[in-house]
């Protein structure tokens, strides 16, 4: 039970700064009232969580000093990303918005950063039949600190300005540390290599990546995790002004992004893993998969309700649990792609295949969605899930996952 309340902790530690560099600083731009092009452009800042497998390979090779593999480097990581975070609060967009939005890339690439080592901490920590089990306590951790820096920041902005509401978020993101501080490290056994750095680098850089290609089916697997989030990377770039421009207030997205869309979300999370446990990780994907691509559709339908609150909870509250409900599937899948004895670099590298959509395509949302309109656009991102559910498809069929969700392939 330990570990299970460590891993909830550090799964808050993790979410904390995601939507400081996406939804939270799109609203701050958007206060701001600065062009559709240039919030679009907060997308593209956290390009870090998609290339994030460049630099995982220094976690899995190089030992910090102090404290273990794992924990060493957690420790020093989320000291720098308090930081990172009081810097960005302290900015200023109206005056300097290009600081701003470095300052979001600096806070986004720090959190990859611990991502990574978080992640290889819950699958090296935790048995092959307590993934699931770890993994809805991260999402659990995750989602209630996305509240916070997301619905709780905005509402609180209202009240004491941006400035300070984002420098609440630097104080809470000091339980990481502690998490890490009170965490056990990981007891996994590591097999000797090449001797000399350089060549251990390479080893520990080239035989992850050539390990995971060389599988049966390895290129149609790594389609389908880029195109999952299709749909959402699109969405998600646009919904601050989109909200904004249906009259809706900082208060009333705060409240609908509140309490209400966390216990969607966290519904949908444990939900989502009882269909991994019953169904299969296969299966269950793609039905939770299916649900999520239909759940977009309540973004054009806001449209229809402009300054309404009641349709405005009702669009997160469905898409919340939509997107927990495929996620723990998701997540499942990945981690049981992963050879323990590449576990940061290889999750590092399918995690950030996820969000590659987001964080380049994603980019253009402000673009499309001037030339658009808002609703035709909205409704253009439900038909860009669906290539991921045709490649899902092919999985199933030829490339299914093994027992326990272990790819098969």
């Amino acid at each position: 039970m330990k570990k299970i309340g460590l891993m909830t902790a550090l799964g808050f530690a993790s979410g904390l700064p995601l939507a400081l560099s996406g939804f939270t600083l799109s609203m701050w731009l958007t206060s701001a009232h600065l062009a559709l092009g240039v919030i679009g452009l907060t997308a593209n800042i956290g390009l870090a969580y998609t290339l994030k497998f460049l630099w995982a390979p220094v976690f899995d090779e190089v030992p910090p000093p102090w404290l273990g593999r794992r924990r060493g480097w957690l420790l020093t990581v989320q000291g720098l990303l308090v930081a990172c975070i009081v810097a960005l609060a302290l900015s200023h967009p109206a005056a300097h918005v290009g600081l701003t939005l470095a300052l979001g890339a600096a806070v986004a690439f720090v959190s990859a950063s611990q991502d990574i080592l978080i992640d290889a901490w819950r699958i090296e920590s935790f048995a092959p039949r307590q993934q699931g089990v770890a993994l809805a306590a991260y999402v659990w951790g995750y989602r209630v600190a996305m509240l916070v820096s997301g619905a709780g920041v905005i509402a609180l902005s209202a009240r004491t300005g941006w400035n300070a509401a984002l420098l609440l978020v630097a104080g809470l993101a000091l339980i990481g540390p502690l998490a890490t501080f009170l965490a056990p490290e990981p007891d996994v056994p590591r097999q000797s290599g090449p001797a000399g750095f350089a060549a251990r680098f390479t080893a520990a850089v080239r035989v992850p990546f050539v390990e995971f290609l060389s599988r049966r089916g390895a290129m149609v697997v790594i389609a389908f995790i880029i195109a999952f989030r299709l749909g959402e990377a699109l969405a998600s770039g646009m919904l601050a002004p989109y909200y904004t421009s249906l009259g809706f207030n900082r208060a009333a997205i705060a409240v609908a992004n509140g309490p209400v869309s966390l216990a969607a979300t966290l519904a949908g999370a444990a939900l989502g893993g009882f269909l991994v446990a019953r169904l299969g990780v296969g299966r269950a994907l793609l039905a939770t998969s299916l649900f999520q691509t239909l759940a977009l559709l309540m973004y054009p339908a806001l449209g229809l309700f402009p300054g309404h609150p009641g349709m405005l909870v009702a669009t997160s509250v469905v898409e919340s649990f939509a997107g927990a409900l495929a996620y723990a599937g998701f997540l499942t899948y990945l981690s049981g792609l992963c050879n323990p004895e590449y576990t940061a670099t290889q999750y590092a590298l399918l995690s950030s295949l996820s969000p590659l959509a987001l964080h380049t395509i994603g980019g253009l949302s402000g673009v499309m969605a001037a030339a658009l309109g808002f609703i035709p656009f909205f409704i253009a991102t439900s038909f860009a899930a669906l290539p991921a559910m045709a490649l899902m498809v092919v999985i199933l069929k030829f490339y299914p996952p093994g027992e326990k969700g272990r790819a098969a392939f």
